[in-house]
Parts: structure tokens; sequence; C-alpha cells
């Protein structure tokens, strides 16, 4: 078996640190090592360490916007009774998980409904799914929701109204 020079093994980890492949700086070596011991060609030492970023940068994107969607935790699909709220149609409630025409149009999803009746956890676990399915969700109350689109609303009321010569704002 081939032992990697030190002095290259050293230009590698800065090379990888400068083009932003952690996973790739993190796994070559023993990669590497493996592919000297089983004789692997070049081309497929190199699609193993292309997999391995890609799949690194998958689960810490999936990871990043499940924390950004800021979704209650255990609210899935599979906790969630369908048969106890028989008016949901699970049918219908997957096609909008599938996320295809609808997000495309951009189209909103109001749920209405009487207390308890689920919309929560189905709002949630849609954006699950979402999240899954490479989307970006913010899941929000409808309260906090109008909470948030007031205060700007409020806070332009204590500043001077902009002179009517202005044509930009930097």
């Amino acid at each position: 078996m081939r032992t990697t020079d030190p002095g290259d093994a050293a230009r590698i980890e800065l090379l990888l640190a400068e083009l932003r492949l952690p996973a790739v700086k993190q796994v070559w070596a023993s990669l590497a090592a493996q592919a000297d011991k089983e004789g692997w060609p070049a081309g497929r030492f190199l699609a193993a360490l292309a997999e391995r970023e890609i799949a690194e940068r998958s689960r810490r994107r999936l990871e990043r916007h499940l924390a950004e969607a800021r979704l209650p935790p255990g609210k899935t699909f599979d906790s969630f009774d369908f048969e106890a709220v028989p008016v949901v149609s699970k049918a219908q409630v997957m096609a909008l998980a599938a996320g295809d025409a609808w997000l495309n149009n951009g189209a909103n999803l109001l749920l209405f409904g009487p207390p308890g009746g689920g919309k929560s956890h189905l709002a949630a676990a849609l954006g699950f799914a979402l999240v899954e399915n490479g989307c970006r969700v913010l899941f929000t109350r409808t309260t906090d929701l109008v909470q948030r689109l007031q205060m700007p609303a409020a806070s332009s009321l204590s500043k001077p109204p902009l002179p009517s010569s202005t044509n930009s704002i930097c």
C-alpha cells in the first residue's frame, strides 16, 4: 500500500478547505487508503469522494431547512389520525405534500376549522414533507404572523414621512 506524502496531505487539506469541501476533507485520507489497498481506479475514488460530499451537503441542507422552518416536533403524517378527521382526504394531502404544481404557481395553503381539528398538526406534517422534498417552509400561527406584519406599520407611524423629493432610498 502506498502512503500519501505528508506535504501532499497538508496541501490537499488546505485546497479542500479553500474549495469548501468539508466532507471530502474529512474522508479523503481514509478513502485514499482504501482505494490504494483495493486498487481502485482514479475515477472510482473521485466518484466516492463526490458522493460523500453530496450526501453530507444534502444532510446539512435538510437539517438547516428544518431548523429554519420552526416546525413543532413529532407532527408528521405518520402521527396524524386521518380517520379521526374524515373530511380530510389523505390522498389529497399527500398530493399537496408532493408540492409540484401548487408551489410552482405560487399558491398558498390556508387551513380552516374548529379548535382541535388537527390543522396545526396537518400543516406541520405537510411542512415537514415539503422540507424533505427540498422546499423551504416557515411554520407560524396566524396570530404570530399578524403581529409580525403589524410591527413595521406601527414603527412607521412614529417616523416622520419621507420628503416628497426623495427618489431613492439607500
